[in-house]
């Protein structure tokens, strides 16, 4: 009998104990990391990880409602550079340094929409980067953005761009555009997501609104979506939150 308790108090404990180690571990993994552009920003940009986020590419920029650009909120580093954690020779070889790679399928409907970098490049380059934004690395854990609010007009969209390379279903194959070096490295084409903030609620969501050119080539926006797959599960939740002033 004493044998039994003592049994069935170790096994209480090991499941206890196991317990509080996937506790920690589901903890740990929605912690968010807090990237601040202005410290007394009333804007916040919380954007939730999906199953299939990997060190996505992707940019966040608003609008007018007529659809003009007017500036970009975040970009990541490494497209706004030209300079990759891994260098790509010959459209095919990538080496284990950082370097220049050229990616115009990563991002095009931000691309073009940007217009000339410089009046010389349309895709950010190590010699024409695109510096009129805050950039840095791509989290690897969901996130925040504190921003401030665009003032300068009543009603406004926001959008982001997203792409994650080597993203092939069976759709998108590696078949597919055999003769596109750009699109054998984009697979799956970027995804957009969009929302109108205007100053009747204080939290908004951005939605998918459709995908970019597969090979880079135009700033059109593509809005049948029933191809994708695992391109729309790389974040789970865009979300803005204005704070009030009063």
């Amino acid at each position: 009998m004493k044998y039994l308790i003592i049994l069935a108090a170790s096994l209480i404990s090991i499941i206890a104990l196991s317990g509080c180690n996937s506790s920690e571990k589901t903890t740990s993994s929605y912690n968010k990391q807090s990237i601040i552009i202005d410290v007394n920003g009333d804007q916040n940009i919380s954007i939730t990880r999906g199953l299939s986020f990997d060190h996505p590419t992707f940019v966040i920029w608003i609008e007018d409602l007529a659809g003009n650009y007017l500036s970009t909120i975040y970009i990541t580093k490494s497209y706004a550079s030209g300079s990759y954690e891994h260098e790509l020779v010959n459209d095919s070889l990538w080496l284990n340094s950082e370097g220049p790679s050229y990616q115009p399928a990563a991002l095009p409907y931000w691309t073009h929409k940007k217009g000339l970098i410089n009046g010389i490049k349309i895709i950010p380059t190590i010699e024409n980067p695109f510096i009129d934004a805050y950039t840095g690395a791509t989290p690897k854990t969901s996130f925040s953005i504190l921003n401030n609010s665009y003032s300068e007009t009543k009603e406004y969209r926001m959008l982001l761009e997203i792409n994650q390379l080597g993203d092939w279903n069976n759709y998108w194959t590696n078949t597919k555009y055999q003769k596109s070096n750009a699109y054998k490295h984009s697979a799956q084409p970027s995804l957009v997501y969009s929302v109108v903030i205007d100053q009747n609620s204080s939290d908004f969501y951005l939605n998918p609104i459709g995908h970019g050119d597969p090979l880079g080539a135009n700033g059109k926006l593509n809005t049948n979506l029933s191809t994708l797959t695992t391109a729309k599960d790389i974040l789970k939740e865009i979300r803005v939150t204005i704070k009030s002033n009063n």
